[in-house]
């Protein structure tokens, strides 16, 4: 005869206490996560990758300057190259503040000049790597000028040059009209004013062995350049 078995199975029951039941503990879930060891992160994502560039930015660096691990670092941001977009991202939004909107502006011509150039060298002399960073990520991965003038701009490219270009064209083509200003392009005027702001700092390294100067010479040099820059600007476009 055979032998009956008396045990019976609960039902839902099956396999319980059994190893790599697929089953998870009570009570263990991933982190949380939060705002400020986010924004940390980011803080230090910025700081080394302006620093550094996205080829020389290591992982472990941006994890040190956090003060997380890198597991933490990569709970929030899976891999470099999404760290490394949102670094990109903030730091163009800060690459040119409020320049566009006054470029676009129905403000006098001449207090543009002003104003932009003011904006621009009173916020590198605080960020003075970021004009080098903004370049080289543009130059190895062309495809980031678009997310560079979204950033700045909330605009498309398409729809970059009528925003900002028809004010000033009308603005120039007045003061030609009236003998006041040569003829120059509206995209050519303003990478000319860019090109005069932006420059020594996306030099800096070389203006300062060119010219000996030590960060404080180069302070004072930035200081003097915002006080004559406009008057050489514009000076430059008189008939």
């Amino acid at each position: 005869m055979k032998r009956l078995t008396t045990t019976t199975e609960r039902p839902g029951r099956k396999g319980a206490g059994r190893k790599g039941s697929g089953r998870k503990a009570p009570g263990r879930k991933g982190p949380r996560r939060d705002g400020d060891t986010e924004q940390r992160i980011l803080d230090a994502a910025h700081a080394v990758f302006v620093r550094r560039g996205t080829a020389g930015a290591r992982m472990q660096e941006i994890a040190a300057e956090a003060g997380v691990n890198q597991a933490l670092l990569h709970y929030y941001f899976r891999n470099k190259e999404q760290l490394a977009h949102a670094a990109f991202e903030r730091a163009a939004r800060g690459f040119m503040p409020a320049v566009v909107q006054v470029i676009a502006s129905d403000g006098e011509l001449e207090e543009k000049v002003r104003r932009v150039i003011d904006l621009e060298l009173v916020h590198l002399s605080r960020a003075p790597y970021l004009p080098g960073y903004i370049i080289g990520e543009v130059t190895h991965q062309p495809e980031r000028a678009a997310q560079l003038i979204a950033a700045i701009t909330g605009l498309s490219p398409h729809e970059l040059g009528p925003r900002i270009l028809g004010t000033l064209r009308r603005q120039i083509r007045s003061r030609v009209k009236a003998g006041a200003m040569r003829a120059i392009a509206p995209e050519s005027f303003v990478v000319n004013l860019m090109a005069l702001c932006i420059f020594p700092f996306a030099v800096r390294p070389m203006i300062q062995a060119m010219l000996g100067l030590d960060d404080g010479g180069f302070e004072q040099f930035i200081t003097r350049r915002r006080q004559q820059l406009p008057a050489f600007f514009l000076e430059a476009l008189r008939p």
